[in-house]
């Protein structure tokens, strides 16, 4: 091989690995000892300015980099990507788990959140790398929270069989009790706490997250952002709840529907506010922010609320988000085009990997609700068809995903663009750079 040939191949590598540790250093929210990361940082910037060749000649700086990184207490997170999908299973045609794999690798999707523990998904999803957060059901919850034993008992039999192949990283307790069924809101928090105590048993509180998700039916206010404030009828089950949370780093997940709030009042919501199209937006009179999309104005409604309550650091992530492509004649902006319309520029938003105006050093996060069009779902029409694809992996619009099968609907809509992240075009500029002037 020429000398040239390795001159340049090595330097190439060499940008790569730093570019990418400083971004693994600056944006990694599970190093969660500060101190550590500022003298991470300081070494850091000190050897590339000095002298960048030590860093790859002085393995102490590795070895020290390594020790302050994994040091200190471990924060575990379900979601470790910025973008999700949320696989429901209520329907009789949609793809095995297997051919669910493949689509989700084909598409480079690495979070996925399931309504149940099922063993048909956890096996075949066993060595995939794809991060599952599962959900132990509403009706189970009461019997959670009187006896410990059930919990364990429950993540003995329906998880532990499946790790560590398979990458379980979450369980959410129930799914939007508060502000639903009143009926089991009392069992929430014993229940939660049970199921903690039992991965604690366990030895899976390290890699195991406990959460549970709310709909926006906790909310006294969430408009202007500013203004977001949990009803008072919810804080006998929220107090106990965010104190939990906050003791062992879980975040706060919401279920966050700009479409919902669109359907309810066209007249004074602007569609395009809400699609993530350009708008002249609002701006929060309180914090004088500029919000151009519902999406983070919801985000930020739930920062203030909990903020309000004192838990400044929580971090919220979006459980679940989408739009519907059908609905009822009284469903407004059911249609195909604003729901491709919505999930083209979702997924675009949380791929930047930045902040909301009001928190805009706090990552945001979502899943995206949901992989299929689930037909046996009871209520509206838009609740069986919020799906990403078909029955049969093909996709029902076109948002740049690759379907199973090939499907007219990616004829349906142009495309508005490709996906692009700052790092592949720094490494892409880096490459071109090298190989042109070397």
């Amino acid at each position: 091989m020429p000398f040239i040939f390795k001159l340049r191949f090595g330097i190439f590598v060499w940008f790569f690995c730093v570019y990418w540790f400083h971004f693994y250093v600056t944006t990694n929210n599970n190093i969660t000892n500060i101190a550590n990361k500022k003298l991470i940082l300081a070494i850091y910037k000190h050897s590339l300015i000095t002298n960048p060749l030590k860093i790859m000649a002085n393995s102490s700086f590795i070895y020290i980099c390594f020790l302050l990184l994994f040091s200190g207490s471990i924060v575990v997170h379900a979601m470790t990507g910025t973008y999700g999908i949320n696989y429901g299973k209520v329907s009789d045609n949609i793809p095995a788990p297997e051919d669910v794999l493949r689509l989700l690798r084909m598409n480079k999707i690495k979070n996925i959140r399931i309504y149940d523990a099922d063993s048909r998904v956890l096996r075949a999803f066993s060595g995939s790398g794809i991060e599952i957060s599962v959900c132990l059901p509403n009706e189970l919850l009461k019997d959670v929270s009187r006896n410990g034993s059930i919990a364990l008992e429950w993540i003995q039999v329906n998880l532990q069989p499946y790790l560590p192949g398979t990458s379980i990283r979450g369980i959410a307790v129930g799914n939007e009790i508060l502000g639903g069924d009143t009926s089991i809101s009392e069992a929430l928090v014993p229940a939660v706490r049970s199921v903690y105590r039992a991965l604690r048993r366990l030895g899976l509180t390290n890699t195991i997250e406990v959460s549970t998700p709310h709909s926006e039916a906790i909310f006294s206010s969430t408009y202007p952002p500013s203004n977001g404030t949990f009803k008072e009828s919810m804080m006998p089950y929220l107090g106990p709840l965010l104190h939990f949370f906050n003791r062992v780093g879980s975040p706060f997940y919401i279920n966050a529907y700009p479409f919902l709030a669109y359907k309810f009042d066209p007249t004074h919501i602007d569609i395009n506010y809400a699609l993530f199209q350009p708008n002249k937006g609002i701006v929060d009179p309180k914090t004088k922010l500029h919000y151009d999309n519902m999406f983070d104005a919801m985000v930020d409604a739930t920062y203030v609320a909990l903020e309000k309550l004192g838990y400044t650091k929580m971090q919220v992530i979006v459980s679940e988000t989408g739009w519907a492509s059908k609905g009822d004649d009284n469903e407004a902006g059911a249609d195909p085009k604003n729901a491709r319309t919505y999930n083209f520029n979702l997924h675009k938003r949380l791929m930047k990997k930045k902040g909301t105006p009001y928190r805009p050093k706090m990552i945001a996060k979502g899943y995206v609700f949901a992989l299929f069009n689930e037909n046996l779902k009871s209520g509206a029409t838009s609740e069986r068809n919020f799906g990403l694809f078909k029955p049969d992996g093909s996709i029902a619009y076109d948002i740049g995903f690759k379907g199973l099968v090939s499907s007219a609907s990616s004829k349906d809509f142009v495309l508005q663009g490709r996906f692009w992240s700052s790092q592949s075009l720094i490494i892409v500029a880096c490459t071109i750079i090298l190989v042109l002037f070397m």
